[in-house]
């Protein structure tokens, strides 16, 4: 099954997953899918496969989320920053007791990129003022998701399947 033919079925998120996992033994393969109508909104992520749901409502007007996707790179931004302090502070043996980061993004006209993105982080640690300061700089250098951010990389609009009800 291509990439395609799961757009044209009605999988469950669980198959449509799948397809996407075959032949990436050496890659983290992550994933998000929504789905969303009149009151119902439903966002299930996945990382190599293992799924779950984000509970995001639906807009007061019943179409759409009620968070938007600026709100959404903010928070993929401190949740990929908290996650890996925790990663690279046990790899160097450090305790550390609490994270909190806040990010924002400055957005102009609908359609344009982000002018400015940033963030913010408090550590808290069982360690020297040093090593908590540079464990901070280190993974602002290896979290992965302000790498792929600085990097910059092109978006792909794979497929699409447009559907006319009668």
């Amino acid at each position: 099954m291509t990439r395609r033919n799961v757009h044209r079925g009605r999988l469950r998120a669980k198959e449509f997953f799948a397809v996407f996992r075959a032949d990436r033994s050496k890659a983290v393969f992550i994933e998000a899918h929504v789905e969303n109508e009149r009151g119902m909104h439903k966002v299930i992520l996945a990382t190599q496969g293992v799924g779950h749901a984000l509970p995001i409502p639906p807009r007061p007007s019943g179409f759409g989320s009620s968070a938007n996707g600026g709100e959404l790179l903010c928070l993929a931004l401190a949740t990929c920053y908290c996650n890996d302090i925790y990663r690279e502070a046990e790899k160097l043996a450090i305790e550390v007791l609490r994270v909190e980061v806040d990010a924002s993004a400055e957005f102009g006209e609908p359609g344009a990129p982000a002018s400015r993105l940033s963030y913010r982080v408090t550590v808290t640690a069982r360690a020297p003022d040093a090593r908590i300061r540079d464990l901070i700089q280190h993974t602002d250098r290896v979290a992965e998701i302000q790498n792929t951010l600085r990097k910059g990389m092109p978006v792909e609009l794979e497929t699409f399947v447009a559907k006319q009800t009668p």
